[in-house]
């Protein structure tokens, strides 16, 4: 699995990634800013085969008129701790490996 975690979200989330063939990044990790426009960091999911994890409704909007990929996880919790966003993502991970494999859906959302 192969994960770009959005600005809105803390690096550390990728912690929960590091199995053996799971890749973490967070975007700040490719110099993708939060001057970076969505459209930018779509299109870097895309070429580099990544699910965008986001906590905003814009990646949301643009897999409805795009599709996939990439394919896109948003968490609807809100600000949360990173410690309890973490908690809710290591229940949920076998969702989200279900969802990697899944051809039909672009769109998960987390609560």
């Amino acid at each position: 699995m192969r994960i770009l975690v959005d600005n809105n979200i803390s690096y550390r989330v990728c912690a929960l990634f590091h199995k053996s063939e799971d890749v973490c990044k967070h975007v700040s990790d490719f110099h993708l800013d939060k001057n970076t426009d969505d459209a930018s960091i779509w299109q870097f999911a895309k070429n580099n085969s990544f699910i965008i994890l986001t906590k905003y409704n814009d990646f949301e909007a643009m897999s409805r008129l795009f599709g996939c990929p990439p394919k896109v996880i948003q968490l609807l919790s809100g600000n949360t701790k990173t410690v309890d966003l973490l908690i809710v993502l290591e229940k949920k991970l076998p969702s989200i490996e279900q969802f990697e494999s899944d051809n039909e859906n672009c769109l998960m959302y987390l609560q």
